[in-house]
């Protein structure tokens, strides 16, 4: 497996671990519908948080929020409107980025950006 993919993957097990530690309820890890894919379906106050999760292991590239474009925005507002329909229970939605900075011999750094809109 690629070292990036590593990184993600780790990145993706500490976002549930920040999450869970936060108050909310993993409903899905990678949920997939066609062909988008959301990171982190969470739960908080039965409000679902669709996560976008981005780790880096260094800064030479800038912070890991910095990554997500408008047009990855947009498809994750799509995978929303698809997890809604499959989901009618839920009306109203939140769209968020947990960056993850994970440099040698440090702890993680997290910086957690909720409602997140274009």
């Amino acid at each position: 497996m690629a070292t990036h993919n590593e990184l993600g993957k780790l990145g993706e097990e500490l976002a549930q671990e920040y999450l869970l530690k936060n108050g909310y309820t993993i409903l899905y890890r990678n949920w997939r519908h066609s062909r988008y894919e959301i990171d982190v379906v969470a739960l908080k106050n039965n409000l679902p948080h669709f996560v976008e999760v981005k780790t880096r292991s260094s800064n030479e590239f800038g912070d890991p929020e910095d990554s997500v474009s408008k047009k990855k925005i947009r498809f994750l507002l799509q995978a929303a409107d698809a997890f809604l329909y499959k989901h009618p229970t839920y009306t109203d939605f939140r769209v968020d980025i947990l960056s993850i900075n994970i440099y040698e011999k440090e702890k993680p750094q997290f910086f957690f950006i909720e409602d997140v809109y274009l």
